[in-house]
């Protein structure tokens, strides 16, 4: 038949092609993460063997003599932000061997900053979620819809999966 190949019991299989792990990214739009999503990108890395980034992209509101005076951490009030929450998420993740990089991306378009994140890391997985209770349901939906249409990876959105 044409188009079909056999091969010989002699020949020996080609080796695998050594790939390279692919970080999973944790994204969250200036709120702490649902737990669930915690639990899966915590399950993802442990099972893959590969380490966990946790991107905090938090909204950068327009004080442009703010941020040139004292810089862009004091723009962005402790109200405004749960990075207590966050770092939590990465001490759990971390007392579980998992290699962490805790990311604070402070932008005005944070959705495009989370899929940069995603491209500049070449991650393999994105799971994005942000807390219900803290965060909108239109703007979850809005930026859930545009992270499944434009990440280069496998994308799980919490908590609807």
């Amino acid at each position: 038949m044409p188009g079909v190949r056999e091969r010989s019991a002699d020949v020996t299989p080609t080796a695998r092609l050594a790939t390279r792990a692919r970080p999973v990214v944790l994204g969250t739009l200036s709120v702490r993460p649902d737990p669930t999503a915690e639990q899966m990108a915590i399950d993802s890395c442990l099972e893959a063997a590969v380490p966990l980034i946790i991107a905090n992209v938090v909204f950068l509101p327009p004080y442009p003599q703010t941020v040139v005076l004292a810089g862009v951490g004091a723009a962005v009030l402790p109200h405004e932000e749960d990075l207590d929450a966050v770092r939590e998420v990465a001490d759990r993740a971390a007392a579980l061997g998992i290699p962490v990089q805790h990311l604070r991306v402070a932008t005005r378009h944070q959705v495009t900053a989370l899929l940069e994140v995603v491209r500049e890391n070449d991650a393999g997985l994105l799971v994005f979620g942000p807390d219900l209770t803290r965060i909108g349901a239109r703007r979850f939906r809005r930026a859930a819809r545009r992270l499944r249409r434009d990440a280069g990876c496998l994308v799980w959105v919490a908590p609807d999966g």
